[in-house]
């Protein structure tokens, strides 16, 4: 088996990694079209790079790691890009948010499955071959796994500790997934309702205490489903972001483009009723986002 690293979904995210890991690029005709024309663009801050990474449109050969960048709404098609027999012995990180597309890939695939999310990071592609990246330091990538032991799983993720990125080892899936979607399912659905940044939104009367209350919900939920996360703490971290950050789904929402909302928030108040945790300041500002974002 090669030690390849391919990442499937060149827009913020997956470009930035691809950027950072040399990898190989799976994308849409158009992404690698322009990949193939012009290299993959990182601007960050002053600085402006270009790389030459392979990118093609479908997998054929085996890889290491394959991480799976692409929207939730894009996933079912995005990973029809892959070959099932380019996956023999690896390591697949899904790095979408929300609850569900894990056991979505599992499915699909007979590989080696590891739970992922990407936080002190934002990234976005205004065009294909090109990503901005806002914030300052290293990303960081949270990842664990039921099938693999730490010691596995920190050597099979080798490709991915390059300057510019952290990767840090857990023990639980689902903490993994809730630890940051239990902050993002708000705070994903009050900016898209909102069309406010998030320092705005924490400094609103009207806003601050919606986005108190679903917080504590989407906690809740989270404590139903065996992770325990601290409402305050979740607040704390939401109060040192950047005034002027926003999240991708608000991003998406102002330009016309479909946003990840259900897979993110709907996901949340999804758990909540299987769990029997009532979630509805969650659900109306699920409700009020996905009427803005029409």
């Amino acid at each position: 088996m090669t030690g390849r690293i391919a990442v499937l979904g060149v827009g913020g995210v997956g470009g930035l990694l691809a950027m950072r890991t040399a990898a190989l690029c799976v994308g849409t005709e158009r992404t690698v079209t322009a990949i193939r024309g012009s290299g993959l663009t990182l601007v960050h801050g002053e600085t402006t790079t270009v790389a030459r990474p392979e990118a093609v449109e479908r997998v054929e050969t085996p890889v290491a790691v394959l991480v799976v960048a692409v929207k939730a709404y894009d996933l079912s098609a995005a990973l029809d890009r892959i070959a099932p027999e380019a996956l023999g012995g690896a390591l697949v990180l899904p790095l979408l948010n929300g609850l569900e597309h894990v056991d979505m890939i599992r499915e699909r695939f007979r590989a080696t499955v590891a739970a992922g999310s990407i936080g002190r990071l934002e990234a976005f592609s205004p065009e294909p071959g090109v990503v901005v990246q806002r914030s300052a330091g290293n990303a960081v990538v949270n990842v664990a796994s039921r099938e693999l032991g730490r010691s596995a799983l920190d050597a099979a993720l080798e490709p991915l500790r390059v300057p510019g990125i952290d990767v840090v080892i857990g023990d639980d899936e689902r903490a993994v997934l809730w630890e940051k979607v239990a902050r993002l399912a708000v705070l994903a659905a009050a900016t898209v309702a909102s069309s406010l940044a998030v320092g705005p939104l924490r400094a609103d009367d009207a806003w601050r205490p919606r986005i108190v209350d679903a917080l504590r919900e989407s906690c809740a939920v989270a404590a139903a489903d065996g992770v325990a996360l601290d409402a305050a703490a979740q607040w704390g971290i939401i109060g040192a972001m950047p005034d002027d950050l926003t999240t991708s789904a608000a991003r998406d929402a102002a330009t016309g483009r479909p946003t990840e909302l259900d897979a993110i928030t709907g996901s949340v108040v999804r758990a909540g009723a299987r769990l029997g945790v009532p979630t509805p300041e969650l659900a109306a500002l699920l409700e009020e986002a996905a009427c803005r974002a029409r």
